[in-house]
C-alpha cells in the first residue's frame, strides 16, 4: 500500500506493516514506537490486547498507525489468528520483531520442568510460530525483516539455565533463517541486550531485596560506558535492522550491552 507523503523533516513513509511481540511494555513497546516513527504501521502484540492500549495510544498520539493484538505466541492457532487479523486490519506484515519473553529464574537444582518449558515455550516456540506465520507474507512480497531478541545471557548466567538456553537458541534460529530466507529478500538478525532498565528487571530487584534504584546503580558500575541500557537503545538497533540500509546485513548478532559483554 502507499501512504501519503510525509511532512518535511519527518521520516519517509514506507507503507510496510510490522509486528512486534511482547510490545505492551519495555523493549517491545519502545521498539513498536520507534518503528512507527520510522513510518511503519505497527501491530502491538502481547498476551492481552488490553495491555497494549498504552503503546498504541502513544503511537497514535505521535501520528502513527497501530493495532493492539492479543495472542499467546506459544499457541499455534492463536498466532495464526493474530497474523490473519493483522493482514486484515493493517496489511500483510513484512517486518517481524520477536521480543516476547518471560523469566522463571532459579538454580538448576531448584528449577522445575514447568520453569524450563514455560521459558523455552515463549521464547523459542513463540519465535518459531510467529516467524512461520509471517515469513510467507515476506516471501510473497520479496522483502522482509526479522529481528529476534536474544540476550547477553546467551553466554551463560547463574540462575538462568532456561533463559540462557532459549536466548542462545534464538541466535542459532536467526542464523538459520538468514540462510533459508535470504534468497527471497528477507534478512534475519538478532539483538542481544545487556542490562536494560525494564519492569522485568524491577521484579528481579524485588527478589534480591533491593530497590530498583540500588539495582540499577550496582549494575552501572559493571558496564564500561558507565550506565545501564534503556529500551530505546535496543529499539534503535531494531530500527536499523528493519531498514533498507541493512539489506546486506543478515544472520548477525548485535550485543547492545554498553561494552563487549554484560
Amino acid at each position: 500500500m502507499t501512504d501519503s507523503p510525509a511532512p518535511a523533516g519527518s521520516p519517509a513513509r514506507t507503507g510496510r506493516t510490522a509486528i512486534v511481540s511482547g510490545a505492551a511494555r519495555g523493549i517491545g513497546a519502545a521498539t513498536a514506537r520507534r518503528l512507527a516513527a520510522d513510518g511503519h504501521a505497527v501491530a502491538v502484540l502481547d498476551l492481552d490486547a488490553a495491555h497494549c492500549a498504552e503503546t498504541v495510544a502513544a503511537i497514535e498520539a505521535d501520528g502513527g498507525r497501530a493495532l493492539a493484538v492479543g495472542a499467546d505466541v506459544a499457541d499455534a492457532s492463536a498466532v495464526d489468528a493474530a497474523v490473519a487479523t493483522v493482514v486484515e486490519r493493517l496489511g500483510a506484515p513484512t517486518i517481524l520483531v520477536n521480543n516476547a519473553g518471560i523469566l522463571r529464574d532459579n538454580l538448576i537444582f531448584k528449577m522445575t520442568e514447568g520453569d524450563w518449558d514455560a521459558v523455552l515455550g515463549v521464547h523459542l516456540r513463540g519465535a518459531f510460530l510467529m516467524t512461520r506465520a509471517v515469513q510467507k507474507h515476506q516471501v510473497e512480497a520479496g522483502w522482509g525483516r526479522i529481528v529476534n531478541l536474544s540476550s547477553t545471557s546467551a553466554l551463560g548466567n547463574r540462575g538462568q539455565a532456561n533463559y540462557s538456553a532459549a536466548k542462545a537458541g534464538m541466535q542459532g534460529f536467526t542464523k538459520t533463517l538468514a540462510i533459508e530466507l535470504g534468497r527471497f529478500g528477507v534478512t534475519a538478525n538478532a539483538i542481544a541486550p545487556g542490562f536494560i532498565a525494564t519492569d522485568m528487571l524491577r521484579e528481579t530487584a524485588e527478589r534480591m531485596h533491593l530497590t530498583f534504584e540500588e539495582f540499577l546503580e550496582g549494575a552501572a558500575k559493571e558496564i564500561p560506558v558507565g550506565r545501564v541500557g534503556q529500551p530505546e537503545d535496543v529499539a534503535a538497533a531494531a530500527s536499523f535492522f528493519c531498514s533498507e540500509a541493512a539489506s546486506f546485513v543478515s544472520g548477525q548478532v548485535l550485543y547492545v550491552a554498553g561494552g563487549p559483554k554484560a
